[in-house]
């Protein structure tokens, strides 16, 4: 996961609910993507300033969401030069074609096109994005990479790049194994103004929000435009605040407020308590952990360092493999 800083419900619902579960039934590497992090945001001053910051807080929300170091190894991306040297010994036999046909880099240099100013579409990091992923998840000998149907692609690349890399240097004994897409149901959290929820928009939900913000936020969403009055009847699925209903709020209360909405019996800070105390709830034990480690900001750094070591055995075994594969092993 790219570094930006504190994460939202709408990280947890998309991924960390389901690496929660994954590490209990399989080998799981989960790591800080700083270096993808400065594939787009080179420029930025600000990001550079705190790319620190941001790096602690995610992975103390991942420790809050219920990541365990015990189960699972959580290491940082830059602190594991192995990657670096992987994604350049793959350069070596990955054609330019496999990576400028990745839909994200086709928008990328159309968008650059269209604009009067160079984009980050046009730098060697942007294009080599997908084959930086591959080294990342080949290195481990990865069976599976849990991914939406959106990054199917990156791991098709991934797949392309170890069957050549296999067939031109250790053909007998094929070294990198092939990944599959293990793909998971990643629910599409809307923001507090129905769009995606993300920081960039400023509609998001942050995952250690305190209960009155939550309160606030919620209460101050926007709901079906139709229903100006308390009197006017509405229809849930014209409302922002529905989708979450439906996310968080059991059979019975999405029934209750979906009548209730359609009947004009209730208002619409009558159907949104119900998801509040909901979201609250949620949060709850995930303040708590937090608490636990912002108090102990070294027991963080250390589970880090753990992790990173524990990365890096595994990482040069596959290094000392493909350098023997490649005839560097001298």
């Amino acid at each position: 996961m790219r570094p930006t800083g504190a994460l939202h419900l709408g990280h947890y619902h998309g991924a960390l609910k389901n690496w929660v579960r994954l590490q209990s039934t399989h080998d799981c590497f989960f790591f800080v993507a700083d270096w993808h992090a400065l594939t787009t945001q080179y420029q930025d001053r600000q990001n550079r300033n705190s790319i620190e910051r941001n790096v602690y807080d995610m992975v103390v929300d991942w420790l809050a969401a219920g990541i365990d170091p015990e189960k699972a190894t959580l290491f940082i991306q830059s602190r594991m030069p192995e990657h670096a040297e992987l994604f350049t010994l793959l350069a070596m036999s990955t054609p330019t074609s496999w990576l400028e046909r990745i839909p994200s880099y086709k928008d990328a240099v159309e968008k650059q096109r269209a604009s009067s100013t160079p984009g980050d579409g046009a730098t060697y990091g942007f294009l080599g994005y997908p084959l930086l992923q591959a080294a990342d998840i080949l290195i481990y000998k990865a069976g599976f990479v849990p991914v939406g149907e959106d990054q199917t692609a990156h791991v098709e690349v991934t797949r392309e790049v170890a069957r050549r890399f296999n067939r031109i240097y250790s053909p007998d004994a094929p070294i990198l194994p092939e990944p599959q897409e293990l793909l998971t149901e990643t629910a599409r959290l809307p923001g507090l103004d129905g769009q995606k929820m993300s920081k960039s928009y400023n509609n998001a939900v942050a995952m250690r929000d305190a209960p009155e913000v939550v309160d606030e936020k919620i209460r101050t969403m926007p709901t079906d435009p139709q229903r100006v009055r308390r009197s006017d009847a509405g229809e849930p699925s014209r409302c922002p605040v529905w989708p979450l209903h439906q996310l968080y709020c059991d059979e019975s209360t999405r029934t209750w407020a979906a009548e209730g909405c359609r009947s004009a019996s209730i208002g619409c800070l009558d159907c949104k308590k119900p998801l509040i105390e909901a979201i609250q709830k949620e949060q709850a034990p995930w303040r708590e952990r937090a608490n636990e480690y912002l108090a102990n900001p070294k027991q963080v750094q250390w589970i880090v360092e753990v992790g990173t070591e524990r990365a890096r055995a595994v990482a040069r075994k596959t290094l000392r493999e493909v350098r023997t594969a490649m005839g560097l092993a001298y």
